[in-house]
């Protein structure tokens, strides 16, 4: 068996959804040992490549666990202060291979330990950890004769973590040069990082494509997380049917999917096919398989197909841009008159979709002056018509049912 830790982005739950379907459909074996807003850690039957970064959206890191003890100990060292429980860590660093990694890999290392506490009474003291952590590495690499150079962080930094552009740019992952550091309720996890979220590739994709559309365009890493949920994988048909300049169409190509895109506008047809070839010139992609329609909605059935579709990942439109926060009438007013679209959308959508096939699209979110949060309820529409909602988190991809599992189980 081996352990992994994944570092999740800010939505943390669609991070964990996201993350349960790409290993589903990739036929992973795998159980989520433990997880929250700070970290995940899964155990897999076989050592996963960390390359698989680069199909996840909601990702920043991954790392390998080389080893695991006890919180109280690491209470005991930091907090009370006690030399037998800091020995111990150091006992326990000895025999892992994070200090051999480092040896293994330059002349003069430079290194960084970034901390996550699931548990806010240990939160306090995660700087004083991160310093410990970081001492233990600079011994033990000095006892064998090499030189190195720790990390810090400026005294205004709340949390003592490393960004992913840090780590890339410091060059920490060819270096096995990032430790990160799990604070769980009972049990302390030890990881090197192996692989983190490329933001400039991301970035390319996403302001250096030929054509883009800055005020209703969808981000690159929220297209690719669109795209996991549906269970879309290499050799299924995606389809967008507000695709727009094509952002859902070019992460569905970079997976290996038959990708299909329409739009009522015509100007995003050409926009999106323009895209579509650059992405095609710029990752040297082998046939790419994409078609790109013009179509209204109500039609889409007629310009697809019955039963012709794997999987659809979405944004409808949601609405007008707005400059200011809304009142509540101003913004059910939105919602109703967005409603008769994603009637439509819906209907159609179930008719192109296989037996089997999964949609997964945007709805509006709008939040008042009042602070009242106006959305769509599209749940009764879309039971209405037959589909039936996926949980993501099933009992089964977890190790153990607790409480907290409960709550979004």
């Amino acid at each position: 068996m081996y352990n992994s830790v994944f570092i999740p982005g800010k939505n943390w739950t669609l991070s964990l959804a996201e993350l349960i379907a790409f290993l589903e459909i990739r036929e992973y074996k795998f159980k989520i040992l433990s997880f929250s807003k700070e970290y995940f850690i899964v155990r897999f039957e076989k050592k996963i490549d960390p390359s698989i970064i680069d199909g996840l959206g909601g990702i920043i890191k991954i790392g390998e666990i080389k080893a695991t003890f006890s919180t109280d100990i690491l209470d005991k060292a930091i907090v009370q202060k006690d030399k037998p429980s800091k020995k111990e860590i150091e006992n326990i660093f000895a025999d892992t291979t994070i200090i051999d990694d480092l040896i293994s890999s330059t002349k003069k290392i430079f290194f960084g330990v970034s901390v996550y506490s699931s548990e806010k009474r240990f939160r306090k003291i995660t700087k004083a950890s991160q310093r410990f952590f970081g001492s233990i590495i600079k011994r033990k690499l000095s006892e064998q004769g090499q030189k190195s150079r720790f990390m810090g962080f400026s005294k205004d930094r709340k949390l003592p973590q490393l960004s992913h552009v840090e780590v890339l740019k410091k060059a920490l992952i060819s270096n096995n040069a990032e430790l990160i550091i799990g604070i769980g309720k009972n049990k302390i996890w030890v990881s090197t990082t192996k692989a983190v979220h490329n933001p400039f590739e991301f970035q390319k994709r996403d302001v250096y494509k030929p054509i883009q559309r800055k005020i209703f365009g969808i981000p690159p890493r929220l297209a690719k997380t669109l795209i996991n949920l549906s269970s879309c994988n290499q050799g299924n048909s995606l389809l967008d049917p507000f695709c727009g300049v094509g952002t859902i169409l070019q992460e569905g190509l970079l997976t290996k999917s038959k990708v299909i895109g329409v739009d009522i506008n015509p100007w995003c047809i050409k926009s999106a096919e323009r895209n579509l070839e650059w992405l095609s010139k710029e990752y040297e992609l082998t046939k790419p398989d994409y078609r790109v329609l013009q179509g209204d909605i109500k039609d889409l059935s007629k310009k697809i197909g019955y039963n012709e579709i794997d999987c659809v990942a979405t944004e409808p439109d949601l609405g007008p841009a707005l400059r200011q926060i809304p009142t509540t009438p101003y913004a059910k007013k939105i919602i109703m008159k967005l409603d008769n679209l994603y009637s439509i959308f819906l209907n159609e959508t179930y008719k192109v979709l296989r037996k089997d096939g999964r949609c997964v699209f945007v709805t509006p979110y709008l939040k008042t002056r009042s602070g009242q949060i106006v959305t769509m309820n599209v749940d009764e529409k879309a039971k209405n018509i037959g589909f039936r909602r996926v949980f993501p988190f099933q009992r089964e991809n977890f190790e153990k049912i607790s409480s907290t599992k409960e709550e979004i189980l």
